[in-house]
């Protein structure tokens, strides 16, 4: 079934173009979602005005994603938490936590799926965390896990007060 795309649909083509594509996807999925029509021969005429929208939509996208990335660049986040002597954590620090962490501090709301985590950051040290933000643009995030010495500190002054009252 040939459609006429409405929209960038990813690992299919930009909008504006007319592609071939099978008839369940298209009638369960791209018509469905309002990605797409059919490529008829009306559509097929306004297939440039409607690319040209979808460009000066994107490029408006592109704008604000670049300043976005600037203030995602010069973010920075430190997690505390707590971690054996090898410097593995009990936890870990997952793509959620991220994003939270960078809303709490910096104001920024981005979905977790967005965020590039492989798996998530078991290990103590400083990491570069990618940020999807358009096929083109994926600023890096430092995200600092450290040890979290609240822990070990409540529990050194509980032993020695322990010790000291047994004496």
């Amino acid at each position: 079934m040939k459609v006429l795309l409405k929209h960038d649909v990813a690992k299919l083509g930009k909008a504006g173009i007319v592609k071939n594509v099978a008839d369940g996807y298209a009638r369960n999925y791209l018509l469905t979602q309002g990605l797409a029509v059919l490529a008829t021969p009306g559509a097929l005429k306004q297939s440039e005005a409607l690319a040209r929208a979808e460009q000066k939509r994107q490029s408006h996208l592109a704008n604000e994603a670049a300043g976005l990335a600037e203030q995602i660049k010069a973010a920075s986040l430190t997690f505390r938490v707590r971690a054996g002597e090898a410097g593995k954590l009990y936890g870990s620090v997952t793509a959620s936590m991220v994003a939270d962490e960078l809303k709490r501090v910096a104001g920024l709301e981005l979905d977790k799926r967005k965020i590039a985590l492989r798996e998530p950051l078991r290990e103590l040290g400083a990491h570069k965390v990618a940020v999807h933000l358009a096929s083109d643009l994926e600023p890096e995030l430092t995200v600092n896990v450290v040890r979290d010495d609240a822990s070990s500190s409540e529990a050194a002054p509980a032993a020695t007060h322990s010790e000291s009252s047994a004496a």
